[in-house]
């Protein structure tokens, strides 16, 4: 069965993230994705794809959506993927229980070059 969420749920969400700079995903706890932002429409997400299977199986290693579910906590990790390092987020949508919110900031985007 195809998980659900409210449409106000997925409208709020391209409230908030569709102009972050970075790809923004709100997935399900099977991780298919529910809604991606602008950012990630153009690294070619798109709702209804399972991010796990998206690039390399390396690149899902130490996933922590799962524990972000079962904790109700936001969990991060520093990365280092592509040449690139960055800080990846997981954070569990309240009053939705098998949602969570994930992307990655440094993954995209040089910010060190942006400030000078």
């Amino acid at each position: 069965m195809k998980p659900e969420l409210p449409e106000d749920v997925i409208h709020s969400f391209h409230l908030m993230w569709d102009n972050f700079p970075e790809t923004v995903m709100l997935s399900h706890k099977s991780h298919q994705i529910m809604a991606v932002n602008k950012a990630g429409r153009l690294f070619g997400l798109a709702p209804g794809i399972f991010c796990n299977k998206v690039g390399s199986p390396e690149s899902h290693k130490g996933c922590l959506a799962h524990k972000a579910l079962a904790t109700g906590k936001t969990q991060t990790m520093s990365i280092h993927l592509e040449g690139r390092d960055a800080v990846t987020f997981w954070l569990p949508i309240e009053g939705f229980p098998d949602f969570y919110i994930h992307f990655a900031v440094g993954f995209t985007m040089n910010y060190k070059a942006a400030d000078q």
